[in-house]
């Protein structure tokens, strides 16, 4: 959070203004569904997280705690730590390819090539480390910033760059011979 209207909004939120904590669900809402199902690979398990994240945001509040600043890079944090503890407990979900991740315009053979390629994708990213993963989905598909992925896994920006390299190179000896295939 970096304006005066968004550090408002949190203090807000903590007085419970069911307004705030609606905006605040609205604005994040969706992001955060779509990073963790592309961490999880399952749209169930993201809403599921994405609950369990504002029902701890929301315990957090009662409880006096939660961020002052940077709520974004709070939430962002929680999924990450929620997925980090999910992978702990369990093995890596089976892959599927959810609907909703298709454009219902498409035409058939263009809704069939998007889902050959994106289950593709899905698999080779499964492929990765978790925080691999989780730092090619925050700069390329969520269009983040170095620092920022840098503040909310709690790592040096030197670190990330080094996990985003050794991604895209596993990445490319992935994909490389079916590109060169083709």
């Amino acid at each position: 959070m970096k304006n005066a209207s968004d550090t408002q909004l949190l203090e807000q939120a903590r007085g419970f203004d069911l307004n705030a904590l609606t905006a605040i669900y609205d604005q994040y809402n969706t992001g955060l569904y779509y990073y963790a199902l592309r961490l999880l690979g399952d749209s169930a398990l993201a809403e599921d997280c994405v609950a369990e994240i504002f029902r701890r945001f929301l315990q957090t509040l009662r409880n006096g705690g939660g961020p002052r600043e940077n709520l974004k890079g709070y939430l962002y944090r929680s999924v990450h730590n929620w997925i980090t503890d999910f992978y702990r407990q369990r093995p890596l979900p089976p892959l599927e390819l959810d609907a909703e991740i298709l454009n219902p315009h498409d035409h058939p053979e263009q809704e069939a090539e998007t889902h050959l390629v994106t289950q593709h994708m899905r698999a080779t990213l499964l492929h990765l480390t978790p925080e691999q993963r989780q730092v090619i989905s925050l700069h390329f598909l969520e269009g983040w910033g170095l620092a920022e992925i840098a503040e909310v896994m709690d790592k040096p920006i030197g670190a990330i760059k080094s996990l985003q390299h050794r991604a895209l190179a596993s990445l490319q000896r992935m994909l490389l011979p079916e590109m060169e295939m083709q």
